[in-house]
C-alpha cells in the first residue's frame, strides 16, 4: 500500500512525502529508520498494479522458499560487491532465477528500483517474502553504503535459522511418526475390530466386564457420531486459528506455547537466540537502540517475547538502561545479564549479545539431540497403557468364557 507522510527528522525540519509498505505501522517504522519521527501518516487509494493483482490472484501459488532467499542474499552479496549496477543485477537473478514466484517479486522490485524507489521500500511491497528485519538491514545498507555487507549479513542469519528448523523437525520425526501411527491404530481397532468382538458377545449373551463394556461403547459412539466428532473437530480448529490471529488470541497462545513440557523451554531457547543475534546484527550495523528493539520484535515469530521486547524498548525511552530493562523482562539468566552488564561497560553491546546467542545456541544444540531420547519413553509408556487396556478389553470376556465352559464340561 502507498502512503503520504509528514513527519520530523533529526534536526527538526519538517519532512513530507510518500511510501510503501504493508500497513501503517510499517510505515511509521520505516519513517523511525530513516530518522523521521512520524505527525500524520495517510493511505493513499489508488488503482492495483499489474504485479499486485498477479499477487492476489497467486493464493495457490507456491511461495519463496527459505533457501531460494539465501542463494538470493548470497548472490546479492557477490554481485554488488563486484560493483554491477543494482537495478542490472536485479534484471539478471530475475531472468536466471528458478523459482517462478521469485522472479515475479525480483521483476516487481527492480521495476520499483527503476521508478526511483530504494530497495528496502521496493521491498516493503512484498512483506510475504521480506521480513522486517530483512528490509531493515537493506535499509541499513543502503544508507551506510554497504549493500553487499548487508546480504553477507542476511545469508547468515537465514542460514541459522534454516539449520535450526531442519533440527527441529529432525528431532520430531520420529515421536510424529509414533503418534500418527498411533491413532491410525486406535481408529483401526475402533471401526473394524472392537465392532466384530462386540457381535460375538452380544451373540453369546455373557456378561462383560467394564473394561470392554467401555470400548465397545466407545467403538459404539465413534461408528454413530464420528460425523459431528469430525465436524466439531473442524469448527474448533477454526474457532482456534481466527483467535490466535488477533493480537491477544496470539499472545496467549504463544505464552503458553513456551510452557508446554519439553519442547517449551526449547522453543523459548530458540526464540532468545534469534532475538540476542538479530539485535546483534541490528546494532553492529549502527542502528539505534530503540529502533533495533522495534525491527527485532517485529521480526520474533513468539508474540508474548516480542511484548517483552516491546516493553525493553519503551524502558529505553524512558532513559533506562538496557540492562535494566533486560531485567525487568525476566527473559534473560543472570549469567546473561552479566554478559548484557560487561557490554554496556566496555561498549561492545553487540560482540556480548553475539556471545549470548552462541550460548543459547549451544544449548538449543543439546536441547535437540535430547528431544527425541526425552519423548521416546513417553511415548513407549503410553503405547503400552493402551495396548494393555486393548488386550484386556478383547481377551478378558474370552478368557470368562472360556473358564465357565471349562467349568460346565
Amino acid at each position: 500500500m502507498q502512503f503520504s507522510y509528514r513527519g520530523k527528522d533529526n534536526r527538526g525540519v519538517v519532512q513530507q512525502g510518500s511510501l510503501t509498505a504493508a500497513n501503517v505501522d510499517a510505515a511509521a517504522s520505516e519513517l523511525m529508520r530513516r530518522g523521521i519521527t512520524p505527525l500524520a501518516i495517510q493511505e493513499q487509494v489508488q488503482t492495483q498494479s499489474g504485479m499486485d493483482r498477479v499477487n492476489n490472484l497467486a493464493i495457490f501459488r507456491k511461495k519463496v522458499t527459505l533457501d531460494e532467499l539465501i542463494v538470493f542474499c548470497r548472490q546479492m552479496h557477490a554481485l554488488t560487491k563486484a560493483g554491477i549496477p543494482l537495478i542490472r543485477t536485479m534484471r539478471g537473478l530475475a531472468e536466471t532465477s528458478r523459482s517462478p514466484a521469485l522472479a515475479e517479486v525480483l521483476e516487481d522490485i527492480t521495476n520499483r528500483l527503476e521508478g526511483g524507489n530504494t530497495m528496502a521500500t521496493a521491498m516493503q511491497a512484498h512483506p510475504k517474502v521480506f521480513s522486517d528485519l530483512f528490509i531493515a538491514m537493506i535499509h541499513v545498507g543502503e544508507n551506510t553504503g554497504m549493500l553487499d555487507d548487508a546480504f553477507k549479513r542476511l545469508s547468515e542469519i537465514l542460514e541459522l535459522e534454516r539449520d535450526t528448523k531442519r533440527r527441529l523437525k529432525q528431532a520430531l520425526r520420529y515421536p510424529t511418526f509414533v503418534v500418527v501411527a498411533l491413532l491410525a491404530a486406535l481408529m483401526v481397532v475402533n471401526f473394524l475390530v472392537i465392532p466384530r468382538f462386540a457381535s460375538v458377545f452380544s451373540r453369546m449373551g455373557a456378561d462383560l466386564p467394564f473394561l470392554t463394556q467401555v470400548l465397545v461403547g466407545t467403538s459404539n459412539f465413534l461408528l454413530n457420531y464420528w460425523y459431528i466428532m469430525l465436524f466439531g473437530a473442524t469448527a474448533g480448529g477454526l474457532v482456534v486459528r481466527q483467535w490466535r490471529q488477533t493480537e491477544q488470541g496470539r499472545e496467549l497462545w504463544d505464552r503458553y506455547k513456551l510452557k508446554l513440557p519439553i519442547i517449551g523451554p526449547l522453543l523459548e531457547l530458540i526464540t532468545l537466540s534469534r532475538f540476542a543475534r538479530n539485535f546483534a546484527t541490528m546494532l553492529k550495523a549502527g542502528m539505534p537502540v530503540t529502533h533495533a528493539l522495534t525491527v527485532v520484535s517485529d521480526a520474533t515469530d513468539n508474540a508474548w517475547i516480542a511484548h517483552h521486547i516491546k516493553d525493553m524498548r519503551l524502558g529505553i525511552e524512558r532513559g533506562e538502561s538496557l540492562l535494566r530493562t533486560a531485567r525487568a523482562s525476566e527473559m534473560f539468566t543472570p549469567l546473561i545479564l552479566q554478559m548484557i552488564a560487561v557490554g554496556e561497560e566496555t561498549g561492545s553491546v553487540d560482540d556480548m549479545l553475539n556471545n549470548v546467542a552462541d550460548f543459547y545456541d549451544e544449548d538449543v544444540d543439546y536441547g535437540l539431540k535430547r528431544l527425541a531420547e526425552s519423548i521416546e519413553p513417553i511415548l513407549i509408556v503410553a503405547m503400552g497403557i493402551l495396548v494393555l487396556i486393548l488386550a484386556l478389553g478383547v481377551f478378558l470376556p474370552i478368557w470368562d468364557l472360556g473358564a465357565a465352559a471349562m467349568g460346565r464340561g
